[in-house]
């Protein structure tokens, strides 16, 4: 793993691929951490430069106690920064995806390409809570309270959608995912370059059919 201090938050990455390809920048979902890559990252290391980070409050990052989609971003834009990355290509999954589209909104010419997998799109939904699992954790569980912020998400996240100006991929997982579909249609349409596609694998398509996932990516991310 790599560290960097993003504005004081320190972030642990795994980095792989050649050092001269084009950076493409991992983030995961809740409670999981970058090695919820591995698959994916290997195969997209063959043409990139991969950047898989752990964001604050996950495995070897900093569990700082404040968690918010906002902070996230915020830590996201300062880890470009500190790594000198001034455009990226950007794929994330879930909570990961959330924070990928906020940041993408607010700082449109640092994302190149976009990537979202089955994200929580940004309206209210029925109030989801996860349990704590018994044993030890590889998360805070402080970061579980983001639930109440997807559940009535900030309507910025929706309104600045428009703003986002990287061609888009919205991977959807299907009706076995608990996210609701027919938002995230809307939430496609709401972005000025998407293309949306259902891959029917549930709300982890990246690792219940990953190469599935894996080739509608490389498509997408191929030189036209």
């Amino acid at each position: 793993m790599e560290e960097v201090d993003a504005g004081g938050i320190r972030l642990a990455y795994r980095l792989s691929g050649p050092a001269s390809a084009p950076p493409l920048v991992l983030l995961h979902g809740l409670g999981e951490e970058s090695s919820y890559w591995d698959e994916v990252a290997a195969s997209l290391a063959q043409s990139w430069r991969v950047y898989g980070v752990d964001l604050r409050g996950h495995g070897s990052s900093d569990w700082p106690g404040a968690y918010s989609i906002q902070l996230m971003a915020d830590d996201m834009l300062r880890f470009l920064d500190a790594l000198g990355l001034a455009s990226i290509t950007l794929v994330g999954h879930s909570m990961g995806a959330v924070v990928a589209y906020v940041l993408a909104s607010q700082h449109p010419a640092r994302i190149t390409r976009l990537v979202l997998e089955d994200p929580a799109p940004p309206w209210p939904r029925p109030p989801r809570f996860p349990t704590r699992p018994a044993g030890p954790l590889s998360f805070d569980w402080a970061t579980t309270g983001m639930a109440a912020e997807a559940n009535d998400p900030p309507s910025y996240w929706r309104e600045h959608l428009t703003d986002i100006s990287a061609p888009t991929l919205l991977i959807a997982g299907g009706p076995a995912s608990h996210i609701n579909q027919d938002q995230l249609a809307e939430l496609a349409a709401l972005i000025p370059s998407c293309e949306l596609i259902t891959i029917p694998a549930g709300h982890y398509v990246h690792t219940n059919s990953p190469a599935a996932f894996i080739d509608s990516v490389s498509r997408f991310l191929r030189p036209s």
